[in-house]
Protein backbone atom coordinates (compact mmCIF):
# COMPACT_ATOMS: atom_id res chain seq x y z
CA UNK A 1 0.00 0.00 0.00
CA UNK A 2 1.23 3.44 -0.84
CA UNK A 3 0.31 6.38 1.72
CA UNK A 4 0.75 10.17 -0.08
CA UNK A 5 0.35 13.23 2.36
CA UNK A 6 0.53 16.57 0.77
CA UNK A 7 2.26 18.94 3.09
CA UNK A 8 3.54 16.83 6.10
CA UNK A 9 5.50 13.50 6.31
CA UNK A 10 4.10 9.69 6.55
CA UNK A 11 4.32 9.41 10.03
CA UNK A 12 2.19 12.37 10.96
CA UNK A 13 -0.09 11.69 8.27
CA UNK A 14 -0.23 7.80 9.74
CA UNK A 15 -1.11 9.01 13.53
CA UNK A 16 -3.75 11.62 12.62
CA UNK A 17 -5.45 8.40 10.13
CA UNK A 18 -5.34 6.15 13.74
CA UNK A 19 -2.41 3.97 11.53
CA UNK A 20 0.65 2.81 14.03
CA UNK A 21 4.07 3.16 11.88
CA UNK A 22 6.10 -0.12 12.25
CA UNK A 23 7.99 -1.13 15.24
CA UNK A 24 10.91 -2.87 16.37
CA UNK A 25 10.27 -5.41 18.63
CA UNK A 26 13.32 -6.67 21.00
CA UNK A 27 12.57 -9.72 22.92
CA UNK A 28 15.15 -10.11 25.53
CA UNK A 29 15.28 -13.14 27.75
CA UNK A 30 17.07 -11.03 30.37
CA UNK A 31 16.89 -7.37 30.57
CA UNK A 32 19.65 -4.83 32.82
CA UNK A 33 18.10 -1.39 32.37
CA UNK A 34 20.82 0.08 34.85
CA UNK A 35 18.38 2.27 36.92
CA UNK A 36 19.39 0.08 40.10
CA UNK A 37 16.15 -2.42 39.47
CA UNK A 38 16.76 -6.17 39.37
CA UNK A 39 17.25 -7.93 35.77
CA UNK A 40 14.11 -8.55 34.81
CA UNK A 41 13.34 -12.64 32.74
CA UNK A 42 11.24 -12.52 29.45
CA UNK A 43 10.78 -8.37 28.21
CA UNK A 44 9.93 -6.67 25.11
CA UNK A 45 10.97 -3.47 24.30
CA UNK A 46 9.27 -1.76 21.53
CA UNK A 47 11.45 1.18 19.75
CA UNK A 48 9.90 3.39 17.42
CA UNK A 49 11.41 6.43 15.83
CA UNK A 50 14.73 6.16 17.62
CA UNK A 51 13.49 5.76 21.05
CA UNK A 52 11.80 3.53 23.43
CA UNK A 53 8.21 3.67 23.39
CA UNK A 54 6.83 0.76 25.78
CA UNK A 55 8.67 -2.20 27.98
CA UNK A 56 6.52 -5.02 28.62
CA UNK A 57 6.34 -8.06 30.72
CA UNK A 58 6.47 -11.35 28.32
CA UNK A 59 7.23 -11.96 24.95
CA UNK A 60 4.79 -9.42 22.64
CA UNK A 61 3.90 -10.78 19.16
CA UNK A 62 5.21 -8.42 16.80
CA UNK A 63 2.66 -6.63 13.91
CA UNK A 64 2.89 -7.32 10.29
CA UNK A 65 5.03 -4.59 9.27
CA UNK A 66 7.13 -4.62 12.76
CA UNK A 67 10.53 -6.09 12.93
CA UNK A 68 11.08 -8.69 15.59
CA UNK A 69 14.67 -8.86 17.12
CA UNK A 70 14.82 -12.26 19.26
CA UNK A 71 17.61 -12.24 22.18
CA UNK A 72 15.93 -15.02 24.01
CA UNK A 73 18.85 -15.97 24.87
CA UNK A 74 21.03 -13.02 26.11
CA UNK A 75 21.26 -10.45 28.26
CA UNK A 76 19.62 -6.98 26.74
CA UNK A 77 21.45 -3.43 28.19
CA UNK A 78 21.72 -0.09 27.55
CA UNK A 79 23.95 0.82 25.18
CA UNK A 80 27.82 1.69 27.21
CA UNK A 81 29.21 4.56 27.44
CA UNK A 82 33.32 4.99 27.79
CA UNK A 83 33.93 8.56 29.17
CA UNK A 84 37.77 8.42 28.02
CA UNK A 85 38.97 7.38 24.82
CA UNK A 86 41.53 8.67 22.16
CA UNK A 87 39.55 7.50 18.48
CA UNK A 88 42.32 9.01 16.46
CA UNK A 89 45.48 6.76 17.62
CA UNK A 90 45.71 3.55 18.72
CA UNK A 91 49.36 3.13 20.37
CA UNK A 92 52.31 1.15 19.27
CA UNK A 93 55.76 1.10 18.64
CA UNK A 94 55.49 3.88 15.78
CA UNK A 95 52.90 6.05 17.78
CA UNK A 96 55.85 8.39 18.72
CA UNK A 97 57.44 9.12 15.07
CA UNK A 98 53.87 9.35 13.17
CA UNK A 99 53.12 12.96 13.75
CA UNK A 100 55.77 13.63 11.27
CA UNK A 101 54.85 11.56 8.83
CA UNK A 102 50.99 11.28 8.74
CA UNK A 103 49.19 13.93 7.57
CA UNK A 104 45.76 15.53 9.35
CA UNK A 105 43.86 13.92 6.55
CA UNK A 106 45.27 10.13 7.53
CA UNK A 107 44.43 10.37 10.89
CA UNK A 108 41.03 11.00 10.44
CA UNK A 109 40.52 8.63 8.09
CA UNK A 110 41.86 5.89 10.21
CA UNK A 111 39.93 7.44 13.16
CA UNK A 112 36.94 5.97 11.32
CA UNK A 113 38.17 2.35 11.62
CA UNK A 114 38.52 2.71 15.40
CA UNK A 115 35.30 4.17 15.79
CA UNK A 116 34.02 1.70 13.77
CA UNK A 117 35.07 -0.97 16.45
CA UNK A 118 34.06 0.86 19.29
CA UNK A 119 30.61 0.82 18.19
CA UNK A 120 30.35 -2.83 17.72
CA UNK A 121 32.00 -3.48 21.04
CA UNK A 122 28.86 -2.60 22.11
CA UNK A 123 29.55 1.52 23.08
CA UNK A 124 27.69 3.93 21.42
CA UNK A 125 28.38 7.01 23.74
CA UNK A 126 32.36 8.01 24.54
CA UNK A 127 34.20 11.08 25.54
CA UNK A 128 37.50 11.89 23.43
CA UNK A 129 40.00 12.87 25.55
CA UNK A 130 42.41 15.04 23.32
CA UNK A 131 43.46 14.50 19.82
CA UNK A 132 46.20 15.97 17.86
CA UNK A 133 43.75 18.84 16.75
CA UNK A 134 40.61 18.51 15.26
CA UNK A 135 40.26 15.08 14.10
CA UNK A 136 37.60 14.02 16.26
CA UNK A 137 35.67 16.99 15.95
CA UNK A 138 35.56 15.85 11.93
CA UNK A 139 35.09 12.34 13.09
CA UNK A 140 31.79 13.68 15.49
CA UNK A 141 30.54 15.45 12.60
CA UNK A 142 31.33 12.21 10.02
CA UNK A 143 29.13 10.09 12.44
CA UNK A 144 26.29 12.56 12.72
CA UNK A 145 26.18 12.81 9.09
CA UNK A 146 26.44 8.85 8.71
CA UNK A 147 29.28 9.23 6.14
CA UNK A 148 31.04 6.61 8.62
CA UNK A 149 29.83 4.37 11.53
CA UNK A 150 30.52 5.02 15.45
CA UNK A 151 29.70 6.50 18.65
CA UNK A 152 28.32 9.31 19.67
CA UNK A 153 31.10 11.65 20.34
CA UNK A 154 31.87 14.37 22.61
CA UNK A 155 35.04 15.82 22.62
CA UNK A 156 37.55 17.87 24.08
CA UNK A 157 39.57 18.32 20.77
CA UNK A 158 43.49 19.44 22.09
CA UNK A 159 43.88 19.06 25.65
CA UNK A 160 45.57 21.56 26.85
CA UNK A 161 48.99 21.40 28.45
CA UNK A 162 51.77 24.38 30.10
CA UNK A 163 55.19 24.34 28.60
CA UNK A 164 56.61 21.35 28.89
CA UNK A 165 53.43 19.24 30.32
CA UNK A 166 52.13 16.26 29.11
CA UNK A 167 49.90 17.72 26.59
CA UNK A 168 52.68 19.96 24.87
CA UNK A 169 53.24 18.72 21.43
CA UNK A 170 56.99 20.25 21.25
CA UNK A 171 58.31 17.57 24.06
CA UNK A 172 61.49 16.02 23.58
CA UNK A 173 61.67 17.12 19.41
CA UNK A 174 65.16 18.36 18.72
CA UNK A 175 66.39 21.73 18.47
CA UNK A 176 65.72 23.07 14.76
CA UNK A 177 61.94 21.27 15.46
CA UNK A 178 61.26 22.10 19.08
CA UNK A 179 59.19 25.87 19.08
CA UNK A 180 57.20 27.56 21.63
CA UNK A 181 53.29 26.61 21.06
CA UNK A 182 50.52 29.23 22.57
CA UNK A 183 47.34 28.64 23.50
CA UNK A 184 46.36 28.17 19.74
CA UNK A 185 48.10 25.26 20.21
CA UNK A 186 46.59 24.33 23.68
CA UNK A 187 50.19 25.19 25.90
CA UNK A 188 48.97 27.57 28.64
CA UNK A 189 51.49 30.11 30.37
CA UNK A 190 49.17 32.41 32.59
CA UNK A 191 45.57 33.08 33.25
CA UNK A 192 45.47 35.27 29.81
CA UNK A 193 46.54 31.97 27.77
CA UNK A 194 44.31 29.78 29.59
CA UNK A 195 41.60 32.01 28.52
CA UNK A 196 42.26 32.22 25.34
CA UNK A 197 42.92 28.38 24.82
CA UNK A 198 39.33 27.32 25.86
CA UNK A 199 38.05 30.21 23.83
CA UNK A 200 40.09 28.32 21.16
CA UNK A 201 38.63 25.07 21.74
CA UNK A 202 35.06 26.64 21.65
CA UNK A 203 35.94 28.23 18.26
CA UNK A 204 37.24 23.92 17.04
CA UNK A 205 34.06 23.00 17.93
CA UNK A 206 34.90 20.91 21.15
CA UNK A 207 32.36 19.85 23.87
CA UNK A 208 34.33 19.79 27.21
CA UNK A 209 37.73 20.72 27.77
CA UNK A 210 40.65 18.88 28.43
CA UNK A 211 43.97 19.15 30.52
CA UNK A 212 46.44 17.96 31.81
CA UNK A 213 47.40 18.71 35.41
CA UNK A 214 50.16 16.55 35.83
CA UNK A 215 52.84 15.09 34.28
CA UNK A 216 51.72 11.79 32.31
CA UNK A 217 53.38 8.10 31.45
CA UNK A 218 53.72 7.78 27.66
CA UNK A 219 54.61 12.27 27.49
CA UNK A 220 58.32 12.43 26.72
CA UNK A 221 59.12 13.78 29.83
CA UNK A 222 60.64 12.54 32.65
CA UNK A 223 58.00 13.14 35.84
CA UNK A 224 54.79 11.65 35.49
CA UNK A 225 53.37 13.29 38.72
CA UNK A 226 54.57 16.78 39.28
CA UNK A 227 51.40 19.34 39.63
CA UNK A 228 51.93 21.48 36.12
CA UNK A 229 49.05 24.40 36.52
CA UNK A 230 48.86 27.20 38.97
CA UNK A 231 45.89 27.33 40.95
CA UNK A 232 45.29 30.28 39.23
CA UNK A 233 45.37 28.50 35.58
CA UNK A 234 43.04 26.14 36.91
CA UNK A 235 41.02 28.37 37.85
CA UNK A 236 40.54 30.42 34.46
CA UNK A 237 40.15 27.05 32.70
CA UNK A 238 37.25 26.36 34.43
CA UNK A 239 35.51 29.46 34.44
CA UNK A 240 36.01 30.52 30.94
CA UNK A 241 34.79 26.97 30.29
CA UNK A 242 31.79 27.48 32.54
CA UNK A 243 31.20 30.48 30.51
CA UNK A 244 30.72 28.32 27.24
CA UNK A 245 28.78 26.02 28.53
CA UNK A 246 31.55 23.24 28.88
CA UNK A 247 32.65 20.68 31.58
CA UNK A 248 36.47 20.39 32.16
CA UNK A 249 38.00 16.79 32.67
CA UNK A 250 41.14 16.74 34.10
CA UNK A 251 44.02 14.25 33.37
CA UNK A 252 46.27 13.66 36.79
CA UNK A 253 48.61 11.12 38.29
CA UNK A 254 50.03 13.25 41.35
CA UNK A 255 48.30 14.43 44.63
CA UNK A 256 49.24 17.82 44.44
CA UNK A 257 47.39 18.31 41.02
CA UNK A 258 44.55 16.72 41.83
CA UNK A 259 44.18 18.39 44.80
CA UNK A 260 44.20 21.91 42.93
CA UNK A 261 41.97 20.81 40.20
CA UNK A 262 39.21 19.42 42.85
CA UNK A 263 39.39 22.71 44.72
CA UNK A 264 39.58 24.65 41.14
CA UNK A 265 36.07 23.09 40.41
CA UNK A 266 36.67 20.30 37.63
CA UNK A 267 34.11 17.94 36.08
CA UNK A 268 36.30 14.99 36.45
CA UNK A 269 39.74 13.24 37.85
CA UNK A 270 41.03 11.20 35.25
CA UNK A 271 43.22 7.95 36.28
CA UNK A 272 43.67 9.65 39.95
CA UNK A 273 46.77 7.10 40.54
CA UNK A 274 47.68 9.02 43.35
CA UNK A 275 44.48 9.94 45.06
CA UNK A 276 45.02 9.66 48.96
CA UNK A 277 42.48 9.54 51.60
CA UNK A 278 42.08 13.71 51.74
CA UNK A 279 41.92 13.83 48.52
CA UNK A 280 39.40 11.51 47.90
CA UNK A 281 37.60 13.36 50.83
CA UNK A 282 37.43 16.52 48.93
CA UNK A 283 36.35 14.67 45.43
CA UNK A 284 33.48 14.01 47.47
CA UNK A 285 32.72 17.24 49.02
CA UNK A 286 32.43 18.93 45.49
CA UNK A 287 30.93 15.84 43.85
CA UNK A 288 33.97 16.11 41.18
CA UNK A 289 33.50 12.59 39.13
CA UNK A 290 36.55 9.59 39.00
CA UNK A 291 37.27 8.26 35.47
CA UNK A 292 40.04 5.34 36.85
CA UNK A 293 41.06 3.67 33.62
CA UNK A 294 42.75 0.80 35.12
CA UNK A 295 43.00 -0.86 31.49
CA UNK A 296 45.53 1.98 30.56
CA UNK A 297 47.58 0.92 33.73
CA UNK A 298 47.32 -2.89 33.35
CA UNK A 299 48.37 -1.99 29.42
CA UNK A 300 51.50 0.32 29.77
CA UNK A 301 52.98 -1.94 32.80
CA UNK A 302 52.97 -5.23 30.57
CA UNK A 303 54.49 -3.34 27.74
CA UNK A 304 57.20 -1.77 29.93
CA UNK A 305 58.46 -5.37 30.01
CA UNK A 306 59.17 -5.56 26.40
CA UNK A 307 62.61 -4.41 25.94
CA UNK A 308 62.50 -1.54 23.38
CA UNK A 309 58.96 -0.56 23.00
CA UNK A 310 58.66 2.55 24.89
CA UNK A 311 61.24 5.37 24.51
CA UNK A 312 63.21 4.78 27.70
CA UNK A 313 62.04 8.14 29.17
CA UNK A 314 58.57 6.79 29.19
CA UNK A 315 59.53 2.87 30.50
CA UNK A 316 60.13 3.69 34.40
CA UNK A 317 57.41 5.50 34.35
CA UNK A 318 54.69 2.84 32.85
CA UNK A 319 56.30 0.44 35.46
CA UNK A 320 56.00 2.24 38.54
CA UNK A 321 52.40 3.88 37.76
CA UNK A 322 51.19 0.87 36.10
CA UNK A 323 50.48 -1.09 38.97
CA UNK A 324 49.64 1.46 41.31
CA UNK A 325 46.20 2.35 39.86
CA UNK A 326 44.68 -0.87 40.29
CA UNK A 327 45.37 -0.56 44.64
CA UNK A 328 44.03 3.32 43.86
CA UNK A 329 40.64 1.62 42.65
CA UNK A 330 40.02 -0.53 45.38
CA UNK A 331 40.37 1.92 48.16
CA UNK A 332 38.54 5.27 46.32
CA UNK A 333 35.38 2.63 45.06
CA UNK A 334 35.34 1.73 49.17
CA UNK A 335 35.45 5.31 50.30
CA UNK A 336 32.57 6.01 48.00
CA UNK A 337 33.63 8.32 45.21
CA UNK A 338 31.62 9.16 42.14
CA UNK A 339 32.57 6.63 39.11
CA UNK A 340 31.91 7.12 35.65
CA UNK A 341 33.55 4.06 33.00
CA UNK A 342 36.84 4.92 31.16
CA UNK A 343 39.30 3.33 29.52
CA UNK A 344 41.82 5.29 28.30
CA UNK A 345 41.07 3.18 24.84
CA UNK A 346 43.51 4.25 22.50
CA UNK A 347 46.58 3.43 24.85
CA UNK A 348 45.27 0.26 24.67
CA UNK A 349 43.56 -1.31 21.27
CA UNK A 350 39.94 0.00 20.31
CA UNK A 351 37.06 -2.70 21.09
CA UNK A 352 38.58 -4.00 23.89
CA UNK A 353 36.93 -1.31 26.31
CA UNK A 354 34.77 -3.65 27.81
CA UNK A 355 37.83 -5.16 29.40
CA UNK A 356 37.61 -2.75 32.03
CA UNK A 357 34.79 -4.23 33.10
CA UNK A 358 36.55 -7.30 34.68
CA UNK A 359 39.09 -5.35 36.37
CA UNK A 360 36.16 -3.18 38.41
CA UNK A 361 35.14 -6.04 39.51
CA UNK A 362 38.33 -7.50 40.50
CA UNK A 363 38.91 -4.28 42.70
CA UNK A 364 35.66 -5.15 44.47
CA UNK A 365 33.18 -3.68 42.79
CA UNK A 366 30.01 -5.70 42.28
CA UNK A 367 28.85 -6.36 38.47
CA UNK A 368 25.76 -4.25 38.78
CA UNK A 369 27.45 -1.52 39.79
CA UNK A 370 30.28 -1.99 37.55
CA UNK A 371 27.90 -1.84 34.28
CA UNK A 372 26.10 1.26 35.93
CA UNK A 373 28.68 3.13 35.62
CA UNK A 374 29.37 3.10 32.07
CA UNK A 375 25.72 3.27 31.51
CA UNK A 376 23.65 5.54 34.31
CA UNK A 377 26.84 6.89 35.64
CA UNK A 378 28.36 8.01 32.36
CA UNK A 379 24.87 9.84 31.16
CA UNK A 380 25.26 11.47 34.42
CA UNK A 381 28.48 12.83 34.18
CA UNK A 382 27.46 13.94 30.52
CA UNK A 383 24.21 15.57 31.52
CA UNK A 384 22.66 13.40 29.39
CA UNK A 385 20.78 11.36 31.53
CA UNK A 386 17.79 12.33 31.04
CA UNK A 387 17.86 10.68 27.49
CA UNK A 388 20.26 7.89 27.54
CA UNK A 389 22.38 5.59 30.27
CA UNK A 390 19.39 3.42 30.96
CA UNK A 391 16.32 1.54 28.97
CA UNK A 392 13.44 3.46 29.97
CA UNK A 393 10.12 4.83 28.06
CA UNK A 394 11.16 7.55 26.50
CA UNK A 395 14.39 7.46 25.99
CA UNK A 396 16.65 7.14 23.03
CA UNK A 397 16.97 3.74 21.82
CA UNK A 398 20.52 2.70 22.47
CA UNK A 399 20.45 -0.75 23.12
CA UNK A 400 23.15 -3.73 23.36
CA UNK A 401 23.04 -7.64 24.31
CA UNK A 402 25.36 -9.70 25.17
CA UNK A 403 25.74 -13.87 25.43
CA UNK A 404 25.42 -15.07 28.65
CA UNK A 405 24.66 -12.82 32.56
CA UNK A 406 26.97 -10.75 32.97
CA UNK A 407 26.00 -10.53 36.91
CA UNK A 408 26.96 -14.11 37.34
CA UNK A 409 30.29 -13.62 34.65
CA UNK A 410 31.58 -9.90 33.79
CA UNK A 411 33.83 -11.04 31.41
CA UNK A 412 30.25 -11.41 28.63
CA UNK A 413 30.63 -8.03 28.64
CA UNK A 414 33.17 -8.67 26.18
CA UNK A 415 30.59 -10.52 23.90
CA UNK A 416 28.34 -8.36 22.73
CA UNK A 417 26.57 -9.43 19.94
CA UNK A 418 23.21 -7.30 19.06
CA UNK A 419 24.48 -3.20 18.92
CA UNK A 420 21.46 -0.39 17.81
CA UNK A 421 22.13 3.43 18.24
CA UNK A 422 19.31 6.15 18.02
CA UNK A 423 17.31 2.78 17.06
CA UNK A 424 19.46 1.43 14.26
CA UNK A 425 20.88 -1.82 14.27
CA UNK A 426 24.57 -2.05 13.50
CA UNK A 427 25.35 -5.94 14.36
CA UNK A 428 23.31 -8.31 15.78
CA UNK A 429 22.98 -12.12 16.18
Amino acid sequence: MIFRATGCSVLVWLAVCGVSAAETIIHAGRLIDATGAPPRERVTLIISQGKIQAIEPGFREPGADDTLIRLTSQTVLPGLMDMHTHLQSQHSKDAYSERFFMDQAEFALRSTMYARATLLAGFTTVRDLGDNGTTTIALRKAITNRWVIGPRIYTSGKSLATTGGHADPSNSLRGDFRRDPGPVDGVINGVDDARKAVRARYKDGADLIKLTATGGVLSLAANGQNPQFTQEELEAVVTTARDYGMSVAVHAHGTEGIRRAVLAGVTSIEHGTYLTDDTIALMKEKGTWWVPTNMAGEWVAKKSQEPGYFPEIVRPKAAEIGPLMRNTFARAYKAGVKIAFGTDTGVSPHGENAHEFELMVEGGMPPLEAIQTATRNSAQLLKIDDRLGTLEVGKIADVIAVDGNPLDEISVMKQVVFVMKDGEIFKQP
